[in-house]
């Protein structure tokens, strides 16, 4: 770490006009790990999920110019590179990193997803000749790794094979040969040359998007390189990072979609916002007077109030905010144990993630008592209103664990058009009847039980 009260660190990068990838995911990246995030920009794209319309290069004097204004300055802890383009800038580069003598991360940029060429073919032999054995760090993907060794790569001792050799003959000091497109089964195996030795980093292959993954990935090490990690600790930390973007990322466009390297602090943030937010509610729901008036909505197998982060970050349980040892009625009064937690809840809060698939606004959710009364209230005030016999559901249906909730949140929205505000649940063997109310906010949930309560004849 440098002088500043945090690190420095560098993108040597092209600009992915879409957001997705280059600078702009490098630039999140750093924001994401609480490095300071510089840059040095060495081509201009036009670019879109599926396309690579148009590339601009920017001068390699300038390339080289950009790099040493922010070192002359603020000096840089440690730096990475991706799109180089040509071989006047990937000389202009090594140039600077002579000079300077940054740690640097190099990520072989050489075709985008679209199949658009990012790196000249001329330039890959200055690549190798140039820069390659300066660099800390390589993190080649598969076809990248089998250029740049020469062998063919089909199970993860191929790769290891091929990052031993790119060691041997290239000169560079740790090389991570990246496991996406190598078949592993429901794992993804990161090949690691670190020290004269290969170890395998094995994480579980997540679903979600993954255009700009390497660039992440590639930025994470760099940021964690600038703040004092070793390089296998910052691998595998930057390993984990990406895990998060990848299945926390959202559609965008028609393409390859991006990663979300913000969810790294987005999940947190959210989720710390979603329990500040419950707990109003529920010291609202167990003051007077209304502690005493929501007593007789409490079912006989307790309450639950649950808050989910948004949809484009919710996966499980575990992103929904619950109250640990539920709500309760207690002396004639509502109370609630605990204060909310992620994962608190599990039967409301994976009614909620089932809700949202229809419904991204539809974020909250409590269970109360059973009473036609109130479902018929809800009617007369204009609430919409789904009413599910749990004895039609298909045995087929029944059978499968989990199964039920998700058939009856459809029955529910076949019948109403939308996630109902109202969902009542006739019950079966077993199975106490009960009332869920949906809404966007635990505050909105507690003023419609509050507005069907006064609505009783």
């Amino acid at each position: 770490m440098g002088r500043w009260e945090v690190p420095v660190a560098m993108t040597i990068a092209g600009v992915d006009s879409g957001g997705g990838a280059g600078i702009a995911a490098d630039l999140k990246t750093f924001a994401a790990l609480g490095v300071h995030g510089t840059l040095a920009v060495t081509a201009l794209t036009a670019q879109n999920t599926y396309s690579v319309a148009g590339v601009h290069e920017v001068p390699p004097e300038f390339v080289e110019l950009q790099i040493k204004a922010v070192w002359e300055d603020m000096g840089i802890d440690a730096a990475k590179t991706g799109m180089l383009s040509s071989s006047p800038i990937v000389r202009a580069v090594a140039r600077a990193v002579k000079s300077f003598g940054f740690p640097l991360v190099v990520d072989p940029v050489m075709v985008a997803k679209s199949g658009a060429r990012l790196l000249a073919e001329e330039a890959i032999e200055s690549l190798k000749r140039e820069l390659l054995p300066l660099a800390r760090v390589l993190t080649p993907n598969k076809y990248e790794a089998e250029i740049l060794s020469g062998i063919t790569i089909g199970r993860v001792e191929d790769a290891e094979e091929a990052a031993r050799a790119i060691a041997r003959e290239l000169g560079v000091e740790s090389v991570v040969v990246k496991g996406g497109h190598i078949e592993s089964g429901d794992r993804v195996v990161d090949v690691v040359y670190v020290g004269g030795s290969v170890k395998r980093v094995e994480t579980e292959r997540v679903a979600g998007c993954t255009h700009g993954t390497g660039c992440s990935f590639s930025a994470a090490i760099a940021a964690n390189l600038a703040k004092g990690l070793p390089v296998l600790d910052s691998i595998v930390e930057a390993r984990n990072f990406i895990l998060t973007a990848i299945s926390r990322s959202y559609r965008v466009g028609r393409g390859s979609c991006p990663v979300n390297p913000t969810a790294y602090l987005e999940l947190d943030a959210e989720l710390y916002r979603a329990q500040r937010a419950l707990a109003g509610t529920l010291e609202r729901m167990t003051s007077e007077p209304l502690a005493r008036r929501l007593a007789a909505v409490i079912p006989e197998v307790q309450s639950n109030m649950v808050y989910s982060v948004p949809r484009r970050l919710a996966r499980g349980v575990a992103d929904v905010v619950g109250v640990p040892g539920r709500i309760v009625r207690y002396a004639d009064k509502v109370a609630a144990f605990g204060y909310p937690q992620p994962g608190a809840s599990s039967h409301v809060a994976r009614l909620v993630l089932e809700a949202m698939k229809y419904d991204p606004s539809i974020r909250s959710a409590m269970n109360i008592k059973y009473n036609e009364e109130l479902v018929e209230a809800a009617k007369r005030l204009g609430m919409s209103a789904a009413v599910v016999d749990r004895r039609e559901e298909p045995e087929e249906v029944r059978r499968v664990e989990g199964a039920s909730l998700p058939w009856m949140v459809k029955r529910a929205v076949e019948q109403c058009g939308r996630v109902p505000d109202v969902l009542a649940d006739l019950g079966d063997v077993g199975k106490e009847p009960l009332i869920r109310v949906f809404g966007k906010t635990p505050d909105e949930v507690l003023d419609k039980i509050l507005k069907l309560m006064r609505g009783r004849l």
